[in-house]
C-alpha cells in the first residue's frame, strides 16, 4: 500500500495513458494494418501505458531535493 501511495502519480498517468492508447485504436487505429503501433490493440494500449507513465512521472516531486533543502535550512547553508 505504501508503494501505491507514493507513486500514484506515475500509476494514475499509466491508467490514463493505457485508456487513451485502447481508446486511439478503437476509433482512429490503422484501417490497413501496416502501422506498428496502432493497428493492433494490445501494441496501442502498451503504447499509451508505458507513454502516459512517463508524462506524469515529469510531474512527480522529487524526494531528494526536497530533502537536501531540508538539510540546508536547518544547518542554515542557504
Amino acid at each position: 500500500m505504501e508503494f501505491i501511495k507514493k507513486h500514484i502519480l506515475v500509476i494514475s498517468g499509466m491508467l490514463i495513458g493505457a485508456l487513451a492508447g485502447f481508446l486511439y485504436w478503437r476509433f482512429v487505429g490503422c484501417v490497413s494494418g501496416t502501422c506498428a503501433i496502432t493497428s493492433n490493440p494490445v501494441n496501442s494500449t502498451i503504447y499509451g501505458f508505458v507513454t502516459g507513465g512517463l508524462i506524469f512521472s515529469i510531474f512527480k516531486k522529487d524526494e531528494r531535493k526536497l530533502k537536501k533543502a531540508g538539510e540546508n535550512e536547518i544547518s542554515g547553508d542557504n
